[in-house]
């Protein structure tokens, strides 16, 4: 059977429950124990029932779920009213019920069948809304009759047979009724290992290993979510058996951000491969201020390729015109190797060097000389300007190991192509490579259990927000920063860049006049290759040594390329490019090196499309779509308007304006 998962937008949401006490007990003689139901269902703790505010896609859709669940719990469904549109066959609204609802008519009375109605109270009132989707309005859970599997049959059978309605016995049907059966599965300590047991037996790779009450914990936020966070989207993967394998989400402001800022992203799954209590996976960018921000989170069962293929084809779904990264960075992992060239094949993927470097202790701390290998290590990675360079520097630090064939570095070796500066000199890192600490960090340890982590998580969001606003109103609010120089270059992009990116080029600017000697040393027509000696603070002291750098300029086109490459993996400009800019009588940054990303007015000079490019085409009929549009726009609204208090009246204004103009459309519609 294939895999199953479920993919909820807006108010969408599914139950999730426990099946660790069974409603129906057997004992070691097959005998059925029938549970009294007079007592509460939420009592009992058995799983999570039907939910005022749920929505399904369908109808039939909210009907086998509440099927499925009255069969875990041991009863019969039955469809007490229905409601259709005037002139239509076209269903708007329905009451399912327990089929011991009502009592028997006078006429029936006397009739020899057995008397099955007690007047159940349980049903489920249920309503087509604005989304076109089935929104439950109304449930009553408790049963005043007994409970037991001899009872479970629907008067709809699920599998087939002959009803008043003929249900599809099709895969896709066997499907959809199995996946709302499981989502009352928790899968809680159904094999009483360990987190790290279960992440190491190779009979469980597919499952979440997840705790009792996690279930009951991610159903609870994805609810609260919903309520607070129009465009919060989640997305559950469900294995064969019925279990929770994978789950995905992202709140609406982490999906604004996915229009602004996924040129270059790290996939961080530091605490799935650490073997952390929670197997999170996380999206991470980097601003217009330089900050990290959240573009999505992820559960997975374990590292599996499959799992990751499940993860990046979910994740894709919440980008605007489903537009790739043009680079992704992540740690060493062949599972995610093979899961990005399948999903991202036009992407250039990375791997960290961060991480690469931080491993150095764990992996050579234990050789004779290991601080002459560290430093000859460092210099090979950081020192090499060209391919040559590199594997020169790489051989002599292979002769202080004394070992020919290290197993780790034989293997970054191999792998040079994706972590070694030398070889990414035409990547695009637009500033990430500089910040690749986990988003979390500080806030996860290793023990850090799920219920604790969804309870920081939307505290550590709102810190990372509130940072961001104030940079966004320090950028814009505030005077240029003091000039340090009298370079042009320094005045123009003092206007421009926000202030964070602003300091960062103006120390290029100062470091300019550490830069000496720019002269040609070929010519080629329009391009020019100059070479520019710069003294170089070196680590030890204040000890400087001259290194020489290549810069190609094109004379007819404004093209500056340094062979250090700082603008591929900064975003802005190196001191080397602007001393010959300067020599060429250039007084500003051509356009091209100037990235709208890092402008202050980033957000309100791009507006992003859901089609990638061109004008968007509004869908006349998807309501959820409208949703995710109007909360966008809304959204941007309410960061310009925290800028200052006139752009704070100007926005409450300007809502007030818009909701009067609804009402007045909506009137003359309706006239």
């Amino acid at each position: 059977m294939e895999e199953e998962e479920l993919h909820c937008n807006s108010s969408s949401q599914a139950p999730v429950g426990d099946l660790n006490n069974q409603c129906i007990k057997q004992d070691g003689k097959g005998e059925t124990e029938v549970l009294d139901a007079r007592t509460s269902l939420e009592e009992k703790k058995e799983f999570v029932a039907p939910a005022v505010g749920m929505e399904f896609e369908t109808y039939d859709d909210a009907y086998n779920y509440y099927n499925c669940y009255a069969r875990e719990v041991g009863f019969r469904v039955r469809v007490k009213n229905s409601w259709f549109k005037r002139n239509s066959k076209e269903k708007y609204g329905a009451v399912l019920c327990c089929s011991s609802q009502g009592f028997k008519r006078i006429k029936d009375v006397n009739r020899l069948r057995k008397e099955t109605r007690t007047g159940c109270p349980a049903m489920v009132r249920m309503r087509l809304v604005e989304s076109m989707r089935w929104r439950v309005l109304e449930v009553a859970l408790e049963h005043n009759h007994l409970l037991g599997s001899k009872l479970h049959k629907s008067i709809k059978k699920i599998n087939g047979g002959s009803t008043k309605r003929k249900v599809s016995s099709t895969d896709g049907e066997v499907r959809k009724i199995k996946l709302y059966r499981a989502l009352v599965i928790d899968s809680g300590d159904q094999t009483g290992l360990s987190a790290r047991e279960v992440k190491t037996f190779p009979e469980l790779p597919n499952q979440l290993n997840l705790k009792k009450g996690d279930a009951q914990a991610i159903y609870n936020y994805f609810c609260r979510m919903q309520l607070t966070n129009p465009s919060f989207f989640y997305s559950m993967d469900l294995n064969d058996e019925g279990h929770l394998r994978n789950v995905f989400w992202i709140d609406a402001r982490s999906r604004a951000s996915c229009s602004y800022f996924v040129d270059s992203i790290f996939v961080d799954n530091s605490y799935l491969s650490g073997k952390y209590e929670i197997p999170l996976v996380t999206f991470v960018g980097t601003n217009h201020h330089g900050q990290s921000v959240l573009l999505g989170c992820g559960l997975l069962s374990g590292e599996t390729t499959e799992s990751y293929l499940w993860l990046f084809k979910t994740w894709l779904h919440c980008i605007p015109g489903r537009m790739s990264p043009q680079t992704i960075i992540t740690d060493r992992c062949k599972f995610l190797e093979k899961a990005i060239a399948q999903m991202f094949p036009k992407s250039h993927h990375c791997f960290s060097l961060v991480h690469i470097m931080r491993r150095i202790p764990e992996k050579l701390g234990g050789l004779g000389n290991y601080d002459a290998i560290r430093k000859a290590f460092g210099k090979a990675v950081y020192d090499s300007m060209k391919v040559i360079e590199f594997e020169a520097a790489w051989g002599y630090m292979i002769q202080l190991v004394g070992v020919s064939d290290h197993e780790w570095l034989r293997s970054l070796y191999e792998d040079r192509l994706k972590w070694v500066p030398v070889y990414l000199k035409d990547a695009y890192f637009a500033g990430i490579g500089e910040n690749l600490h986990p988003f979390f960090d500080k806030y996860i340890h290793k023990q850090t259990p799920l219920k604790e982590f969804l309870d920081k998580y939307e505290l550590v969001l709102h810190k990372k927000h509130k940072e961001e606003t104030l940079a966004d109103i320090e950028s814009r609010s505030s005077s240029a920063l003091a000039l340090r120089s009298r370079c042009s270059f320094e005045l123009q992009l003092s206007k421009v860049y926000t202030r964070e990116l602003f300091k960062k080029f103006q120390f290029e600017v100062e470091e300019m006049y550490s830069c000496f000697n720019t002269m040609q040393i070929h010519v080629d027509g329009p391009i020019v290759i100059f070479l520019v000696k710069e003294r170089v603070l070196l680590g030890e002291g204040n000890r400087r040594e001259v290194r020489d750098y290549e810069v190609l300029y094109n004379r007819s086109g404004s093209e500056v390329r340094c062979i250090c490459s700082r603008f591929n993996f900064s975003g802005y400009l190196c001191r080397h490019a602007l001393c010959v800019l300067n020599f060429n009588g250039v007084e500003e940054v051509p356009g091209r090196y100037v990235l709208s990303r890092w402008r202050k007015d980033y957000k309100r000079m791009y507006v992003p499309s859901d089609h990638g490019s061109g004008e968007a085409v509004v869908d006349a009929t998807d309501r959820v779509e409208w949703l995710n549009r109007l909360h966008r726009s809304a959204l941007r609204i309410v960061e310009e308007g925290l800028v200052s208090v006139e752009g704070y009246d100007a926005a409450l204004q300007a809502f007030e304006e818009s909701l009067n103009r609804v009402h007045e459309v909506e009137e003359r519609v309706n006239v």
